[in-house]
């Protein structure tokens, strides 16, 4: 399988969306409702939103798998080589094959160079990424219920991966 990367652009944008949508409706009915599904891609992949979160500096990569897009990541720097993962997403049908692995090692080679830390939320009950995450050497820090509008709530472990 030939993976492959491409910094995304404002152009890239309808794509992220689809990507999200599709990932988002195949991985997140066991873990929150349909409701909140529905709610939080509004919120958070409208095309002003990801527009705004380009703007402010949240550097998005599409991963492809055999010239297909599969999934994307994105990740700011929020002081010097302290980094947050805010979002990394590959599709279902695509676990276990490699591709998240590679995915998060394009990541630390090029855009966290030299990282002191990464920090990163994930839902507790997301069981699948928490135990990704602890493979590649995050720490839960904590843990912490905040509620997002609308009526809903995250309940997010808080991780963090140190040199």
């Amino acid at each position: 399988m030939d993976i492959s990367f491409k910094k995304a652009t404002v152009a890239d944008i309808p794509l992220i969306r689809s990507l999200a949508d599709r990932i988002w409706w195949q991985h997140y009915p066991d873990i929150i409702s349909n409701d909140q599904i529905i709610y939080m891609l509004n919120m958070m992949y409208s095309e002003k939103s990801i527009a705004e979160q380009m703007e402010k500096k949240q550097n998005y990569t599409l991963i492809y798998a055999d010239g297909e897009p599969v999934g994307y990541y994105s990740v700011s720097e929020k002081s010097l080589g302290h980094y947050f993962l805010h979002k990394f997403y590959i599709d279902t049908a695509k676990h276990r094959s490699g591709i998240g692995a590679a995915a998060f090692e394009h990541m630390l080679k090029n855009d966290c160079q030299g990282f002191i830390e990464i920090r990163l939320q994930v839902n507790r009950r997301n069981i699948k990424a928490v135990n990704f995450y602890f493979k590649k050497g995050f720490v839960i820090d904590y843990a912490e219920d905040f509620d997002i509008g609308n009526g809903y709530s995250m309940d997010d472990f808080f991780m963090k991966l140190t040199k």
